[in-house]
């Protein structure tokens, strides 16, 4: 068969390996690296991927060749947990973080996700439309390819079907794809002050069903945490949500660990959120459970607190991991996963080979796409990150700058930097 375009001479192609479930424990150490490659690409999916000169029956008159020396080549980068779609933004909470301010203080004064959801009621569906259409052209920018977007700044139905809306749109016309959840239980509204349950109930009967019937989102999540919601209402909403079809995820031992790893093992959530003040026997009880943990570290920074995901840790006992930026305009204002993929290796001292798997394959497998995306398998779209580097080491080393040149989207060069 005929390559309609080869991308050849890279200095390494980075190419995880699928063995059809997430790398997990020793895995995640493992892939093969090509030292001056090509690519070969067929109707925007990968045809071939090998080291040397591309094999002459690979070559007809009108293949187009393009030659990348000296460059890097990955699987387009995966950003699995992000709040894509919301109104407004929070830099006057700044100074309050700068003077210690805790996180869930803020939400308690009002402010935090409780200051998004109002900007977000107030936003039309134009304006989200456009301010995250520029989000995720600068994600685009940083070699990420696929992004999952959350909803949760709405926390009433009129504004959650909003967000959802605006990023189904965006996943039709944007040349990034999003893959959608819903978070309708991201706080407590104001309007249910001291009346979770009640709100998780209305969550329940009133939301869930209607993103179902619309087909609105994949996924359900939600924020399991200290004054926010207990373990028992995340395992009644999870449950339910599981009952009518959608898949879970949850934002678990953020800030406090108070049983949201239990809800995951129990009902089988395909990942855990956050993860940051997680237990050895919360560890054991993900790994077993096959849970994937999705990690992110900017927002451990972005809150100037000390405590990292004990990434090591996770994958010496056998779990499954990625890393991810958690975008949102609160505790990790970023659009960059690449220097999430640093804040990894310098903060989490996971190596190189670990962080790419985690950002590639392990990644297409939370967001429940490995069969089509997250490595260069042939068959699997050519979503492709080229960095200006000449191995797997150097963007990591080389940190705070964005290093990717060119992307290409289902074999389609999107962006020349």
């Amino acid at each position: 068969m005929k390559a309609d375009k080869i991308l050849k001479n890279f200095s390494q192609i980075f190419c995880p390996i699928d063995n059809g479930v997430p790398l997990r424990g020793e895995e995640m150490s493992k892939a093969v690296i090509i030292e001056d490659g090509y690519i070969a690409i067929k109707d925007g999916k990968i045809l071939a991927v090998d080291q040397g000169e591309p094999d002459s029956d690979l070559i007809n008159y009108d293949t187009e060749i393009v030659d990348y020396t000296g460059k890097l080549a990955t699987p387009g980068l995966i950003d699995c947990h992000t709040h894509l779609v919301y109104g407004g933004s929070r830099e006057h909470e700044f100074s309050q973080k700068l003077n210690g301010v805790p996180y869930l203080d803020i939400l308690a004064q009002g402010g935090g996700i409780l200051s998004t959801v109002r900007a977000t009621r107030k936003s039309s569906f134009n304006e989200l439309y456009d301010k995250s259409s520029a989000l995720l052209d600068k994600m685009l920018a940083h070699g990420v390819t696929t992004v999952e977007a959350k909803s949760g700044y709405g926390l009433n139905w009129e504004t959650e079907e909003k967000q959802l809306k605006v990023a189904k749109e965006l996943n039709k016309n944007h040349v990034v794809d999003v893959v959608s959840t819903f978070m309708g239980a991201h706080a407590i509204p104001e309007e249910y002050k001291n009346r979770s349950g009640e709100f998780i109930d209305f969550v329940i009967t009133e939301m869930l069903p209607k993103v179902k019937s619309e087909n609105l989102a994949e996924f359900c999540d939600i924020f399991c945490e200290k004054g926010v919601f207990t373990a028992a209402e995340s395992y009644k909403l999870l449950h339910a949500a599981k009952e009518m079809g959608f898949k879970l995820r949850i934002h678990a031992d953020e800030i406090a660990s108070i049983g949201g790893v239990d809800v995951a093992a129990q009902l089988g959530a395909v990942s855990a959120e956050h993860l940051m003040m997680i237990t050895d026997e919360g560890i054991k009880k993900l790994s077993e459970a096959h849970v994937i943990g999705n990690l992110l570290p900017a927002t451990t920074f972005s809150l100037m607190e000390d405590t990292y995901a004990p990434a090591k840790k996770m994958i010496e006992n056998g779990m499954a991991i990625t890393l991810t930026t958690d975008s949102n305009p609160g505790s990790c204002p970023t659009a960059n996963l690449q220097f999430i993929m640093q804040l990894g290796c310098f903060m989490q001292k996971l190596t190189p080979i670990q962080v790419f798997n985690a950002v590639t394959i392990n990644a297409a497998y939370s967001i429940c796409r490995a069969e089509t995306i997250g490595s260069f398998d042939k068959g699997k779209a050519a979503d492709i990150a080229i960095f200006d580097a000449q191995n797997i080491d150097y963007p990591l080393y080389f940190f705070a700058t964005n290093l990717v040149t060119d992307v290409y989207k289902a074999g389609k060069l999107i962006s020349a930097l």
